[in-house]
């Protein structure tokens, strides 16, 4: 296992890319010319939309108190903008900073905090734009006749034989018999319908 420097240095690095034939090299030098030891560079070969990631969470677990983590491009880091957001926010309240090379963003200058904060809105303003879809989406089809959720397990014709035998006086162990229905999916079913 490989020693990792860790007294008096502050930079730890972490590098991805998303197959075994892509190399790391670029972003390795691009770190390393940043000024993080060697030692202290963390790295996955795999596709960013990964929830296990085994280098971003041993890279996570080192980082320590007044320490930055350096990536080459944000992209490298989170899966998604939701992602990457929770990710600089749970940096940011461990008091540890956050440096990506290429956006130029460094979360301990007043711009790279303005560059977060501009993120953290865009996060949010992409999670009210996809609420809104759905419930656009949802009204839509709701005004076209279409029900949302699972599809009935007891056709209406079916549903509408099955009324009129209970209201006959028919037994619920009858109806389940003669319609060929399980009595959990005809109780589901009555209880849909609010009977």
């Amino acid at each position: 296992m490989r020693k990792l420097y860790k007294r008096g240095f502050s930079y730890v690095g972490y590098i991805r890319v998303s197959t075994d034939d892509q190399n790391l090299s670029l972003q390795k030098d691009a770190l390393l010319k940043y000024g993080v030891d060697e030692r202290n560079i963390f790295s996955d070969k795999t596709s960013g939309s990964k929830d296990k990631r085994v280098g971003l969470d041993k890279a996570l677990e080192f980082l320590k108190d007044g320490d930055t983590l350096v990536v080459w491009k944000l992209d490298r880091l989170g899966r998604s903008l939701a992602h990457l957001i929770s990710v600089i926010t749970d940096l940011k309240n461990r008091n540890i900073s956050f440096v990506s090379i290429t956006e130029g963003m460094d979360t301990t200058t007043a711009s790279g905090e303005l560059f977060f904060h501009i993120f953290g809105a865009l996060a949010q303003f992409e999670r009210s734009l996809i609420q809104e879809r759905v419930k656009a989406g949802l009204e839509a089809a709701k005004n076209r006749g279409i029900r949302g959720g699972r599809p009935r397990a007891i056709s209406e014709e079916k549903m509408i034989a099955i009324k009129k035998a209970l209201n006959e006086g028919m037994s619920k162990a009858s109806i389940c018999r003669t319609f060929g229905v399980k009595r959990s999916t005809l109780i589901d079913s009555l209880n849909r319908e609010n009977i």
